[in-house]
């Protein structure tokens, strides 16, 4: 087939590939931050959606990585409840909030998230956020233990240690405010 034949085909295909008609926009925005964002936007939270706060994190879009994160944990999706812990524990997106972040923590703990359990064991242990109770504590970093969490497991293995799980350069940020 001549090249002028298949240019004059390819090209008149062409508006086609990007016309919309009743059965909706014909390939639409689907892999972009815009569309997972428009999707959040809309309570359309899934699995994927939610997998996508992580990378907007990790390259500084914190803004818009808390409000995917709070939508699925919302929507009850664990993980986005411990990085909605994580977001407020160190201010990304917001302020600094130990008290949230203790509350995502629990609110995950709750729902029987190994990561929850052993954040909100931490948490006990120091009184960060919430009040201390270590023996409650250490009850939550033994059920993130059993559920097979292995820095659970390190932690009981240390004796509770907390300088085991944490830097001793980072005991400043557990201090108590008062």
């Amino acid at each position: 087939m001549p090249i002028r034949i298949i240019l004059a085909l390819s090209l008149t295909a062409a508006p086609v590939l990007a016309s919309e008609d009743s059965y909706g926009t014909l390939n639409p925005d689907e892999m972009s931050m815009n569309r997972v964002m428009e999707n959040v936007r809309n309570g359309q939270v899934d699995m994927t959606t939610c997998a996508a706060g992580y990378l907007m994190t990790k390259s500084g879009r914190h803004t818009i990585a808390r409000e995917t994160f709070e939508a699925c944990a919302d929507a009850g999706y664990t993980q986005s409840m411990t990085w909605m812990g994580y977001m407020e524990q160190n201010g990304f997106g917001g302020e600094f909030n130990p008290d949230a972040a203790a509350e995502w923590d629990q609110r995950a703990a709750e729902a029987g998230d190994p990561i929850g359990k052993f954040n909100h064991g931490l948490n006990l242990i120091r009184g960060f956020g919430i009040a201390q109770d270590e023996e409650l504590g250490r009850q939550y970093v033994d059920e993130a233990a059993d559920d097979g969490l292995d820095i659970a497991r390190r932690l009981q293995a240390s004796g509770y240690d907390l300088d085991e799980v944490t830097p001793d350069a980072d005991n400043w940020r557990y201090a108590p405010l008062f």
